[in-house]
């Protein structure tokens, strides 16, 4: 639901309203714009940043009077920002899904989603879940999907990010569902995905595509109940899947009376299940458990000198997370769902727990790493993360940070009071391979503008080295990718 309140002085200003209407960063409907050059407010884009940065996330979660009731079911919306010899330009575009065109036209919202049941009782017995299209992207030599883990991709050009439509991507399995996390091995192009299906029991489809994303490759493993999974891990020659106590009660889905997140139940007394595939011939190699804790998502995955896969993941204690991210919706928010940066260590063909051990204490989320060190060994690990001091009930992460898996030091860039980045995105320098660039799109609560901010991925802590102005305010997000020229 939109947030009408007025800002008060310990109201977060993601949250406040913004003129000229009652609605905040999160819930108002964004403003599209077309290919254009984005003007440097200081700096200079280094020579070595030569490719594309895209951005996904909720960029409507209203329509005719109904609000989502959950921020991960608005409409997605893609930022495209493309670094050229000639300088950049962005450009903001909603996906356009069939059930997008078709709300649009209706003039309010008619599907469902995660958290939302549709409006009225005639679209609450007769209407699906909306492809939402607002997770993640995938760049492909021609075509970029938006993803949704719900359903399938959809497909955007490049350039201009104009949907072409539904992409199978040749054999997708089960329900036709492809998740949010792709994994894309850095050595041979290949990509790792999968998708959760349910029938008389949860099915984990697994795929294997080629650099293109063609499904080369598809296997079927059942799975205890109907878990959620959102994310897993490439680690050498494995695929580990960590499924967290959560399992959902599909009979209140399929009667109608609760949407998906109302009907997932936390169980820790079921702990942790530790899933170990090959990823040659994505078959089970193992099966193990261990204590119970939630996880959105994984930064890296490697396999040590002792042949025991290591992973990062930012650990949550509970499935309090969902309850917060469902008040993000609304724009405030009370529950308090902290995650901090944990490291695995297990025995791959035993799926047992070797050591579970918390590398930093600082709230944060959304690991990633050097796309080039995907399933390798990563000293560094890239994260959103809280300002000290803030209050996590209340306050989106105000800071980027990098943390050192050598020296356990944290490197931080805080972005300053009232200032918001998404997801940072690291893109190798295509002139220095020791070389790195972090991007990431920053509301600015004092100005009511979003801009692209620039860092050196080795010196954080110093100021951006370029800042880009944006034609409109976008939305707080999820995730993106970087696609090199």
């Amino acid at each position: 639901m939109v947030s009408t309140a007025q800002p008060t002085q310990t109201q977060a200003a993601w949250s406040k309203a913004i003129p000229p209407t009652s609605a905040n960063v999160i819930s108002q409907p964004m403003q599209e714009f077309g290919l254009t050059p984005l003007p440097i407010i200081s700096g200079s884009i280094p020579a070595g940043l030569r490719g594309s940065l895209y951005r996904n996330g909720p960029a409507r979660l209203e329509r005719g009077g109904y609000d989502a009731q959950h921020w991960f079911d608005g409409d997605g919306a893609i930022l495209g920002v493309h670094f050229t010899d000639s300088g950049a330009t962005g450009v903001y575009r909603f996906v356009q899904t069939a059930d997008y065109q078709a709300e649009a036209q209706a003039g309010r919202l008619i599907y469902g989603g995660y958290g939302t049941m549709p409006s009225g009782l005639w679209n609450r017995l007769t209407q699906g879940t909306k492809n939402a299209a607002n997770t993640s992207v995938l760049a492909l030599p021609d075509k970029l999907l938006a993803l949704w883990e719900g359903g399938q991709p959809h497909a955007l050009n490049l350039q201009t990010l104009e949907t072409s439509g539904i992409e199978s991507l040749g054999q997708l399995g089960g329900e036709k569902r492809y998740s949010a996390h792709p994994k894309r091995d850095p050595q041979t192009g290949e990509i790792f995905n999968f998708g959760v299906g349910y029938g008389k029991t949860g099915m984990l489809h697994v795929y294997r595509s080629d650099k293109t994303g063609q499904i080369r490759q598809h296997n079927a493993i059942a799975l205890d109940g109907f878990p959620l999974i959102h994310d897993f891990v490439l680690a050498g020659q494995y695929l580990v899947f960590c499924i967290p106590p959560v399992r959902l009660n599909p009979f209140p889905v399929l009667l109608k009376l609760q949407s998906y997140s109302d009907a997932l139940t936390w169980k820790p007394e079921l702990g942790t299940q530790i899933l170990v595939l090959d990823r040659d011939t994505l078959a089970v190699v193992s099966r193990g458990e261990a204590d119970p804790w939630y996880q959105w998502h994984f930064g890296n995955g490697y396999v040590d000198a002792d042949g025991a896969v290591v992973v990062d993941l930012v650990r949550y204690s509970n499935f309090q997370t969902n309850q917060y991210l469902k008040e993000v919706a609304t724009g405030q928010t009370h529950t308090v769902a902290q995650g901090t940066l944990w490291q695995l260590r297990l025995q791959p063909e035993s799926g047992k727990v070797l050591a579970m051990t918390e590398v930093l204490d600082r709230g944060c989320e959304f690991p990633v790493v050097n796309p080039q060190e995907v399933g390798q060994a990563s000293r560094f690990t890239y994260l959103s993360a809280h300002r000290p001091g803030s209050d996590v009930s209340q306050e989106m992460f105000g800071a980027i940070a990098r943390f050192d898996h050598q020296t356990g030091q944290l490197m931080s860039a805080d972005l300053g009071d009232r200032c918001y980045p998404t997801e940072p995105i690291y893109a190798p320098d295509r002139h220095n391979p020791g070389q790195g660039w972090i991007l990431t799109v920053v509301f600015d609560g004092n100005t009511d503008r979003s801009e692209v901010q620039i860092f050196a991925s080795d010196r954080l802590n110093d100021a951006p080295v370029c800042r880009l102005e944006l034609p409109s305010i976008i939305p707080l997000g999820f995730h993106g990718t970087w696609n090199p020229a």
